[in-house]
């Protein structure tokens, strides 16, 4: 079990994503079209005024049941450990322990 601080700032961040993506999209966009070196620039300032958190990429993958950030599969966003209790409970239709 991951710490509660950990797994509440992922959620603030996640709200920040969210709450900022509409204007870190329009931002990149003028950005990509702009046409002056100093228009670039006075855009650029703005996309960095924006608070850190607010930026996709610091978003960290966590098992929505644990929170833990390592061994994570996106594919039924569980770690490993949950993946092979509930696999084993049968709870993960068509999942099965591999044998050879």
């Amino acid at each position: 079990m991951a710490k509660k601080s950990m797994i509440a700032r992922e959620k603030k961040r996640q709200q920040l994503v969210q709450k900022y993506l509409k204007r870190r999209v329009e931002l990149k966009a003028k950005l990509k079209g702009a046409q002056s070196f100093n228009e670039k620039l006075v855009l650029n300032r703005k996309l960095q005024q924006l608070p850190l958190n607010s930026s996709p990429s610091r978003l960290h993958n966590r098992c929505f049941i644990t929170g833990r950030p390592k061994g994570y599969y996106r594919f039924f966003g569980l770690s490993r450990h949950f993946i092979r209790e509930m696999a084993h409970e049968g709870f993960l239709p068509g999942v099965t322990k591999a044998s050879w």
